[in-house]
This record gives C-alpha cells, structure tokens and sequence, in this order.
C-alpha cells in the first residue's frame, strides 16, 4: 500500500509539472499566469471558436434548406410550408411583473406567451392578458436574440395588444380574410407551449367552428373553434390557414376534465380593426351610456338583492356622461336598447359595443314604476372608468 502511495503521488507531481511546462507559469493556487502573448493566443482561439459557431450555423441552416429542397410532394404538406415560411415571424414573450403573496408582499413573477410579427419594424401583435401587469417585456426571436419591448397599446375587451421591439429587416407575417374561413379547412398554430424551451412548436388540426360566442368577464366575444392543440404558452400566437395566412390570433382554451381538442382564437379582421386603433390612439375608443348597472347575478354578487321582474338596476349615474345628461337616476330599470330587450348586464354592453362613438340609441326604461323612452347620443367612454355600460 505504501509503495501505491509513492507511486502515486510521483506520477501526480510529474501530471503538474508537464501541465506547468505545457500551460505557462500559474500562481500559488495553480491558475495560469497569461502573459501578452497567451493572451494573443486566446484572443486568437476564441475568435476561431466564433468563426467556428457561425459556421456551424450555417452550415446547419443549409442543411436545412437542402433536406427541405429534398421534399417529396407528399411530405411538403402545408403544415411544412407554413412552419417553413411563417415560423421566423413568432416570437416568444416574456413578461416580467410584480405580484404580492398572501401577505402583501411583494415578489417577481414571470410568465411567457406567443406573438406574431406583422410589421417588419418591429411590431408585434399578442394578448392583452399575456402583457398584462407586465414591468419589463423581453422578446425572444427566432434567430436567437432577445431584446425588450416597448407597449404601443392594448385592449383588455378583445384580449388584444401590440408591443414594439427596436428592430428593423425583420420578417413578418401576412394576415388573411377571416371572413372567408370554412369549417374544416386546416388550421395551423405556432407558439411557445408551456415555455421558451419549446419556442416555435407546430400543431396542426382544422377550423371546428365559427362564430363561437362565449363569455369572458361579463363581455361576449366572437372566436374560432379549433382542434389545432393550443396549451397554455400558445396566447398570443398565430392561427394560420394552409396558404400561410393568419387568420386569428390564439386567446383562450377550454380547460376542463375531460375535454380535447378545443382551442379558440380571435379573427384577424377583428383583431386588424384593433391593431389600427391602437397604432393611432393607443386605446381603442368605445361608446359608453355612463350607468353602473346591476342583474340578478351580479347584485347578489355584491350582497343585494333585485326584486326587479325584467331589465337592469341602474345603480349609479355619472353626471358628466350622457345618461346623467339626459337624466337617468340611480333606481331607474333599464328595459331595451333600440327595441331589444336587456336583462342582464352582458346585453347591455353587447348593445352599446355594437354601436359607434357619436350614435344616437333609443332607450327604454322605468321611473318610478313608470315606462318612458327617450333618444341618447352614446359618447366615449373615458380611459379610467368602472362603469357598465
């Protein structure tokens, strides 16, 4: 055993006096001493290893062009074209934002989402909940690089917004007709599922349905179906049809036991009238009665109760908004909007949201038990508001 040892410990003094003899002097703690020279050689080897990288890659990205200039008509499908074409256009997104714990402390917390570049300056389109809150929004593009963004505008009601990265040549994609999709034509879908570690995944599927109503926060919105797999990660991403045109932009799934294969996203005309807004103003201006108004449900939400048969409890008024201009007082029952009767608060909004800034609607409504109509000119609903309708 003591003969091991000896040999041992020779043969590891000869491994550092070859490794000092081959390396340069080190310091007292062994580290290498680099004098200009080494230092000239490392500059020398690292600029190599970049050389080597960019090669590297592309020699990779030919590869790629090459195995997909390989394609037999029957595997360059659409799926692949669109992936091919449209993938460098989705981004990744990172919101940076603060949160507070059960004791009011306050914590960093960070989610990430999809977005699709539509400009190639550097817009960008995606969800508003994706952004909401956000402190910091970094950006991760498909060639690597991650830069921060800037917020040009939101629109909490359509779960729309539009950030802008300090970018330019970048590629972008195309939107569609959303109001030429049919049931059962492709849909494809690019995102960032359940993280930045599987930034650009595919999935394929079809259009299910159109026209799907549901209600998100008292508001109803308009969105298409698809059994195209959209998981949490995927907001804010391109819905694609199989000539590589957007045609909706993923908002929501249907999460619950049991249930596959339903995915929505909002139509990209809806989305386009949004985007524009938000490019000129920032927001996007809506008309606005000036009530806070109850139903049933949402009264016993708040701890009263309606005895009221039809219509809706106007609970407050804004005296500086058309309602309180034309008198509306707070115990009034709103009962229709142009002859279309409302008995629950998402009528009401859906009613006011179908008209303009500036329009003129027939309002009925009860005053102390009495029916009585009247005309009121809708205006724009202020930017810092709780109201209603």
């Amino acid at each position: 055993m003591t003969t091991y040892k000896t040999y041992k410990k020779t043969l590891t003094a000869a491994l550092i006096a070859l490794s000092i003899a081959i390396s340069g002097c080190t310091d007292i703690a062994g580290n290498p001493i680099e004098d200009d020279s080494t230092t000239e050689e490392s500059q020398k080897t690292q600029t190599a290893s970049v050389t080597r990288t960019s090669t590297d890659t592309k020699h990779s990205e030919g590869t790629a062009q090459a195995a997909s200039a390989k394609l037999s008509s029957a595997r360059e499908t659409p799926a692949v074209r669109v992936a091919r074409e449209v993938g460098p256009a989705v981004v990744g997104i990172t919101n940076k934002a603060v949160a507070r714990d059960i004791f009011n402390r306050q914590f960093e917390s960070t989610g990430v989402g999809s977005g699709v570049i539509f400009k190639s300056d550097g817009y960008i389109v995606t969800n508003n909940h994706v952004i909401e809150g956000a402190k910091e929004l970094i950006v991760s593009l498909s060639d690597g690089r991650t830069v921060n963004a800037e917020l040009v505008g939101t629109d909490e009601m359509t779960d729309i917004a539009v950030v802008r990265v300090d970018a330019k040549d970048l590629p972008a994609a195309k939107f569609g007709n959303s109001d030429e999709v049919v049931v059962g034509e492709p849909a494809i879908a690019i995102g960032n599922p359940l993280g930045l570690e599987f930034q650009g995944s595919v999935t394929v599927g079809v259009i299910s349905a159109l026209n799907r109503t549901l209600e998100l926060s008292d508001r109803r919105v308009k969105l298409f179906q698809t059994d195209a797999a959209i998981n949490q990660g995927n907001s804010g991403g391109p819905l694609l049809n199989a000539d590589g045109e957007v045609i909706g932009i993923n908002s929501a799934k249907l999460a619950s036991n049991g249930v596959e294969g339903m995915g929505f996203a909002i139509p990209i005309n809806t989305v386009q009238t949004i985007i524009d807004e938000l490019l000129e103003k920032g927001y996007v201006a809506r008309p606005y009665l000036g009530v806070t108004i109850f139903d049933k449900p949402t009264a016993a939400r708040y701890g009263y109760q309606l005895t009221i048969d039809k219509g809706v409890y106007i609970f407050q008024v804004r005296l500086d908004s058309p309602a309180g201009r034309m008198g509306l007082e707070r115990g009034d029952v709103l009962l229709s909007i142009d002859g279309k009767e409302v008995n629950t608060v998402s009528e009401v909004r859906n009613e006011i949201a179908a008209h303009k800034v500036g329009d003129k609607v027939k309002i009925k409504y009860e005053h102390n038990g009495i029916e009585q109509e009247s005309e009121i000119t809708l205006e724009e609903m202020p930017q810092v508001t709780n109201d209603a309708g």
